[in-house]
């Protein structure tokens, strides 16, 4: 039974535990007068260690850790005494101070300590060892922890979350709580983590009503935005409507209301896809999918800005040259790519891909040297060099991103310096990239987006590849011949069975390169994984656990997915007995992470992997290798990253290694997709092995239902630039119908 409330002030001499998601706090307090520290619990985000608090609350019993003051409510003080003040400046709050120079700074101050820093902060630099640009980060932080601690407790008053408070006061500096009171709807918008709930509770608490315009259009928007987030550019009205109606808990003839208004304000369009069904879209993506085709269609109308001569003979010349010998198909791609502005090229593994881009370029060459090589991710453009001996780059890095503009410098006018782009991966490529990337190409350039099909979409809003082939305006070859080499690899015959809908061959033979291991229980199939990327992999193969293996998982919930997997392998290959818990999130040094958003100030992108370097809690920041170079993550930034011992197959796209191993089980039935396990599978050169049950493989195998993504591409390539009939593709003069639309790709994969 609650007793009534009392007061008790002391000061916080440890933090035994503090949720950064919920502000719920275990503190051990020091009361004057009292030999024994006084167990405090609560929800007190904003305090610090070394902090004097006036609590007031009631006593209860804990039948596990006995006798705790439950804190209701409570005021901060700043420190007074000698070791309170240094335990204060040492808890890492203040950046730039850590547990060393705040030991130092109060020998030298004493009790004036905190008055030196908020009043003459410049005398710091009498300490030994601080200089003047340690000087310079304590005034800046001691500033920004004030304004801070303010906002947290502004936001704890609302319930919500403290945790954000570093970066919202990173985005709206001393005027955070202000813009929040004004509109806290642009804090789904403008804060990574936050989304329309949390910020429509502050407005709840703030008192703006249900129906009103403000969140109205909020809602709105926010839909839009968490549809674009599963693929759509796009959405049917009527699905539309009901979704923000279950968001808003509004009637849908307010929020229809609303539409005209917002769409009036350029922020959304509403039109048909040749039907009498309407369809909205954000105005952003709108425009992206209009600005393709109009690229397209002056790219296409251009002439070029070289022309190979007798390529039948130049083409026999540099096979001889390569000590090659292209099939009819490669033949068709090389000839198509060089004569027509735009080529798109596709197929799976093994196919020729790779031989028939040395070959463009191998000709190429002899006519321009302003060619760019280019693919989705850092990966991607690394094995796209390796393969090709050409310099390839990051799309973001050719587009050059500027923050004075807050895009591409690359644009229409000021395009690339090419005569010939070949792009990588295409399948990767989301809307909003490829409008940026064709509106930077010159029109007389050359364009080769070469990608398969078959694999997974773009993580980003889009279908492109697929939209560019099933609008059969554009000129496509698509590889179906399987190479001798490449055939005799099992990865690669395995990965072309399941993608015609048929099993592999799953027998165990010893110099294979593919191996499914049978295991019902996943409990046992966790425990098996973690034995063979820590042990028996590395034994057998001589693979490194951390650079040669990677294990993909379909989904991230679950004892196989990818968040109880990365637990048990960080565990396993880089434990640590002092871990930097932030966000939820355990982080050691050496840890294999990934970065979850792109960041063109940091020149990381989604996707990309890398090891942790360094983790200093006296300047509270974090230190990450990515290939060549290595990155700065502020604390408050580590959100941007998670564990990527194991990592979704989604997310891997676009990359390889050396060794994948994937779970696959009927627990993952919602996710068991052909295109899925196809896009795992294709991700590993040397080994590939699959653990789980037969009937999940055959589940996902039988699957060849593609989720459907809602976009506008399609239609609008259909209605500017053709008549909906297959592309006539020549092969030196001859007119060879090289794709059969209805029987080759047919119903397998609907749009």
């Amino acid at each position: 039974m609650q007793t009534k409330s009392e007061e008790i002030k002391g000061y916080i001499e440890r933090i035994t535990f503090q949720s950064e998601e919920t502000g719920f706090t275990v503190a051990r307090l020091k009361e004057s007068g009292k030999r024994d520290l006084t167990v405090v619990v609560g929800t007190m985000s904003s305090i610090q260690e070394g902090e004097v608090v006036v609590c007031q609350g009631f006593w209860k019993s804990d039948k596990n850790f006995g006798w705790q003051f439950q804190v209701t409510d409570y005021q901060v003080e700043l420190p007074s005494t000698i070791a309170g003040i240094q335990k204060y400046l040492g808890s890492g709050m203040i950046k730039g101070i850590g547990s060393v120079f705040a030991e130092r700074i109060v020998q030298y101050f004493g009790k004036d300590t905190l008055k030196i820093i908020d009043e003459s902060p410049d005398e710091l630099i009498e300490v030994d060892g601080i200089g003047k640009k340690r000087v310079s980060t304590i005034k800046m932080h001691w500033k920004e922890q004030r304004a801070i601690r303010n906002l947290m407790m502004f936001l704890q008053a609302q319930s919500i979350s403290p945790m954000y408070a570093h970066k919202i006061y990173k985005r709206y500096g001393d005027e955070s709580i202000s813009r929040i009171q004004a509109n806290p709807y642009h804090l789904s918008k403008d804060i990574y983590g936050i989304g329309f709930k949390t910020a429509d509770q502050i407005a709840q608490k703030l008192g703006i009503l249900k129906d009103a315009d403000e969140r109205i259009d909020a809602g709105v928007e926010f839909v839009l935005f968490e549809l674009s987030n599963r693929g759509h550019t796009c959405y049917p009205i009527p699905e539309f409507l009901e979704a923000s109606r279950k968001l808003l808990e509004v009637e849908r003839d307010k929020i229809e209301k609303r539409l005209t208004e917002i769409q009036l304000n350029y922020r959304i369009f509403i039109d048909t896809l040749g039907g009498e069904e309407e369809f909205i879209w954000l105005m952003g993506i709108y425009n992206a999918e209009k600005g393709i085709v109009n690229t397209i269609k002056k790219l296409l109308s251009a002439p070029p800005s070289f022309a190979v001569k007798n390529l039948p003979q130049t083409l026999h010349t540099v096979q001889r040259q390569l000590l090659i010998e292209l099939a009819a198909q490669q033949k068709t791609a090389v000839e198509q790519s060089l004569t027509k502005k735009m080529q798109i090229i596709t197929g799976g593994p093994g196919t020729g891909k790779s031989t028939i881009t040395k070959v463009i370029l191998a000709i190429a060459k002899q006519y321009t040297s302003k060619i760019l090589l280019a693919a989705p991710t850092g990966r991607a453009a690394k094995r796209l060099s390796q393969v090709t001996g050409y310099q390839a780059q990051t799309i973001h890095s050719l587009l050059e991103f500027d923050f004075s503009i807050n895009g591409f410098k690359r644009n229409s006018t000021n395009p690339l310096n090419a005569e010939l782009i070949i792009v990588d991966e295409a399948s990767m490529i989301d809307t909003l990239l490829m409008f940026n990337l064709l509106k930077a190409i010159p029109y007389n350039a050359h364009v080769v987006f070469v990608g398969d099909i078959d694999q997974l979409p773009s993580v980003g809003a889009g279908n492109v590849l697929r939209d560019f082939i099933f609008s059969k305006t554009l000129p496509i070859t698509r590889l179906t011949e399987i190479f001798r080499q490449a055939a005799s690899s099992k990865i690669i015959t395995s990965a072309h069975k399941i993608n015609h809908g048929m099993m592999p061959n799953l027998a165990i033979e010893k110099e294979s390169d593919f191996f499914f291991i049978e295991e019902d229980d996943v409990e046992k199939i966790n425990l098996l994984i973690r034995d063979l990327v820590n042990h028996r992999l590395p034994k057998r193969y001589g693979f490194d656990a951390f650079h040669d293996i990677q294990v993909l998982s379909p989904m991230k919930r679950g004892v196989i997915g990818t968040h109880q997997l990365n637990e048990t392998l960080q565990k396993t290959l880089n434990p640590s007995f002092d871990p930097l818990q932030k966000y939820g999130r355990r982080f050691h040094e050496k840890d294999k992470v990934m970065q979850m958003v792109n960041n063109y100030d940091k020149n990381v992108f989604n996707g990309d992997v890398g090891r942790i370097v360094s983790i200093n809690r006296e300047d509270d920041e974090m230190r990450v290798k990515f290939d060549n170079q290595v990155v700065t993550y502020d604390f408050s930034e580590l959100d941007q990253l998670v564990l990527a011992y194991a990592v979704s197959v989604h997310k891997y796209q676009g990359s390889e290694c050396p060794c994948i191993v994937m779970p696959i089980h009927t627990t993952h039935f919602n996710l068991l997709f052909k295109n899925l396990l196809y896009t795992g599978m294709t991700r590993g050169k040397k080994l590939v092995i699959i653990v789980g049950t037969k009937k999940a493989l055959a589940i996902a195998i039988k699957n060849n239902r593609v989720s459907k993504r809602h976009t506008g591409l399609k239609h609008v390539l259909m209605g500017e630039m053709g008549n909906g009939e297959p592309v006539e593709l020549g092969l030196f003069g001859k007119k060879v119908k090289i794709l059969d639309w209805k029987t080759e790709i047919g119903a397998a994969v609907s749009h």
